[in-house]
């Protein structure tokens, strides 16, 4: 069994020594362990210290992509290399590289698709409050979005196997790590959590400058998610509620022509809004039927591209 290990990097001449030197070199049920450093388009001496450490493979991006393109290249690059297990950490040495033996044993046992890393958020002093309080309410929003029970839906910690690589589609531009969760848990992926150490942190993260902007960027990122794999739940939900707004409308109007005297003018605004809401609510339930057809066909062009990705010959 062959297990690559990527790191997707950005101008990280500084942190990627230790980060390589905290990767495990021997792994029982693991033949071989090869470490591969995406670079995204670095500045810096990145490149130079990949090969000063000895690692294995280097893809360079030649400029920079971002890190969920940097992922998903990565990942397809592994897969050239006849990987059986991908696992994927950050450079900055966020995470205990001693846990990838924790990491990758379900999907050695052949009980995971995918194991995600969760990080102790609650108990670590280095993650403030404000922090904590985000990861808790993203990571259960994710766990209803992706029909998961992964406790950390941001952690970029991972474990795939060598099926799941060939199945996963990247859409996003600004993280891997809610979308690679959402389609697997909708795809009937085995995905499962294991606890995880974390290192003392050596810089601030670069994917957001801000909160604000984390926020911003990460609720798009579920909301098309959503739209994306769900898109029946997503339409349906907004549908129900103009729905209920012009039964509401229609139970007044006939309130008060039936059971009041005050009916002057007709109350024709309540039938103009009844009707107005329950020709909303009609769209918006065809295009949720809409929207599952072509999730349908989406699912089978993704099934066909899988097997393309099978059939093609590998790159030595």
């Amino acid at each position: 069994m062959k297990l690559i290990i990527q790191i997707p990097c950005l101008n990280e001449a500084k942190t990627l020594p230790a980060t390589l030197m905290d990767l495990p070199k021997r792994i029982e049920g693991v033949e071989i362990i090869e470490y591969l450093v995406i670079d995204d388009g670095s500045t810096d001496k990145t490149v130079q210290v990949a090969k000063s450490h000895g690692v294995h493979h280097i893809l360079s991006l030649g400029t920079n992509r971002g890190l969920a393109t940097a992922f998903k290249l990565g990942i397809e690059h592994a897969l050239k290399k006849n990987a059986d297990i991908v696992v994927n950490t950050d450079a900055d040495n966020q995470y205990f590289g001693g846990d990838i033996p924790k990491l990758i044993q379900p999907i050695i046992s052949g009980e995971a698709d995918l194991v995600v890393g969760c990080r102790p958020i609650a108990s670590h002093p280095e993650f403030k409050l404000t922090k904590k309080i985000l990861q808790f309410v993203g990571s259960w929003t994710l766990r209803r979005i992706s029909k998961t029970d992964v406790r950390d839906a941001a952690s970029g910690f991972r474990a795939f196997s060598k099926e799941t690589c060939g199945k996963i589609f990247i859409h996003s531009k600004f993280s891997y790590c809610m979308e690679t969760l959402i389609q697997a848990g909708n795809s009937g992926l085995r995905v499962c959590s294991v606890n995880i150490r974390i290192n003392p942190k050596t810089r601030e993260s670069r994917l957001f400058k801000s909160t604000f902007q984390y926020l911003v960027k990460s609720g798009g990122t579920m909301l098309a998610m959503f739209f994306l794999y769900r898109p029946g739940r997503f339409f349906a939900s907004i549908a129900n509620v103009f729905l209920l707004i012009s039964f509401t409308i229609g139970i007044r109007y006939i309130y008060y022509a039936f059971f009041t005297s005050d009916f002057s003018g007709g109350k024709i605004q309540s039938l103009i809004l009844l009707a107005v809401f329950a020709f909303a609510s009609f769209s918006l339930y065809s295009l949720a039927v809409i929207g599952e057809l072509l999730k349908a066909n989406r699912k089978i062009l993704e099934a066909i591209l899988t097997k393309k990705k099978e059939e093609k010959p590998h790159d030595y």
